[in-house]
């Protein structure tokens, strides 16, 4: 896909904040005390930014909208490292955003498209990529939750919340595997125990027999 105009793919993170794949830098937003100008888009960037943008919404597990105000660009650099496997954070335009969601058969998110917008779009661990972004605002609280999006229902930052507190996928699958292995083992002893018994008996029942030869002797 060309990139728009304005744009820089795979920029670095210590740069400035960045734009989401294919979207725009965003100009004219102050930063850690540096105020950037701004490049209009042309109207196929602006295309070419919303058709990315919906196939991001389609093809993510989960996507966290943000603010982000106020951080600085070394904080937004932790942040993204510590999203780093689970998601990708990305600054973006509301407008476009409002138009992908609906494009992508999404509803409930113009209430949260305000304010300067990142989205951590998750690839991996929803529950992970939630608790990163919990743990992270509240060590830095100018990053601030307004909402998203998991399984095509609109969350609150209420709900972000209470899906960050769930256990994670990991920690699901290990207590499944302990519960399976448990149930492995109650198996094998149901089928082991009446082998074991019916061989108590037989010994029992042979030493009878040879007290009562001794008996009759």
């Amino acid at each position: 896909m060309r990139v728009p105009e304005g744009f820089v793919r795979n920029a670095e993170p210590d740069a400035e904040p960045r734009a989401c794949a294919g979207l725009f830098r965003l100009w004219g937003v102050t930063t850690g005390g540096t105020t950037i100008g701004r490049i209009a888009m042309a109207r196929p960037d602006k295309a070419a930014a919303v058709a990315e943008l919906t196939d991001l919404f389609r093809e993510s597990n989960a996507a966290v909208l943000t603010e982000y105000r106020g951080l600085t660009v070394a904080q937004l650099k932790k942040l993204r490292k510590a999203l780093s496997g689970n998601a990708t954070y990305s600054v973006v335009k509301n407008t476009l955003t409002a138009i992908a969601a609906k494009d992508a058969g999404l509803e409930g998110l113009d209430d949260v498209l305000a304010g300067p917008s990142a989205i951590a779009f998750v690839s991996g661990d929803p529950v992970e990529a939630a608790k990163g972004l919990r743990d992270f605002a509240k060590a830095n609280p100018a990053l601030v939750i307004k909402g998203g999006v998991f399984e095509g229902r609109a969350l609150t930052a209420a709900d972000v919340t209470k899906l960050a507190d769930l256990e994670s996928r990991e920690v699901l699958l290990g207590k499944a595997a302990g519960v399976f292995k448990a149930k492995l083992y109650q198996a094998a002893y149901m089928f082991t125990a009446p082998a074991a018994q019916a061989a108590r008996t037989v010994d029992a029942l042979r030493l009878k027999l040879d007290e009562s030869a001794e008996v009759a002797a």
